[in-house]
């Protein structure tokens, strides 16, 4: 009987303490927006990479982040078909991560999968709607798509999470020029 409270009692804890460094992590992420809102595009930048940096770091499984950082690091190769291996595996490990989705979405960009990749975009985006990297990704992909309108609605939801995010600003004056030209 005491063995099985004792193990009761490990199992609490391992729950407890994983969850509280999954709430931590959502904490430190809800501080890091507020500050995103009202800072300076110097400051941002910090808190852009402390944000990135939460993102890229599992909240549970330190493999997992080692995996995701192995399948950046085939990426950075060039080796997009193993990188999109090790994301995958790693979503299999964990649905809910929201930056292995959108490391995944980023090779299926860069290997001409637009569809494949908006389609990861949306579950990052359910996973965590404040992903501006995402959403500046997705801006990308519908420009590729045609679907000019969904690009320029993507640069602007980045835009009210990140407001001294550049990318946006300088995208949506791309994109309005191109629907100039097709005008024409």
């Amino acid at each position: 009987m005491k063995n099985i409270k004792f193990i009761i009692i490990i199992i609490l804890n391992i729950v407890f303490f994983s969850n509280t460094s999954a709430n931590d992590q959502n904490n430190q992420l809800n501080n890091l927006f507020k500050e995103l809102k009202i800072g300076e595009i110097s400051s941002n930048l910090i808190i852009e990479q402390k944000i990135w940096k939460i993102w890229s770091t599992h909240p549970k499984d330190e493999k997992l982040t080692k995996l995701l950082k192995d399948g950046s690091d085939l990426v950075k190769k060039n080796k997009f078909i193993e990188s999109i291996d090790i994301f995958t595996k790693v979503i299999d490990f964990d649905p809910s991560w929201a930056e292995a989705w959108n490391k995944r979405a980023t090779v299926f960009y860069l290997i001409g999968e637009f569809q494949k990749s908006q389609n990861d975009i949306d579950k990052v985006l359910e996973l965590e709607n404040r992903h501006f990297g995402a959403l500046a990704g997705q801006g990308l992909v519908n420009i590729k798509l045609k679907n000019y309108e969904k690009a320029i609605e993507s640069y602007k939801r980045a835009l009210e999470i990140y407001p001294t995010m550049q990318s946006p600003e300088i995208m949506i004056k791309q994109i309005e020029e191109i629907i100039k030209e097709e005008l024409i």
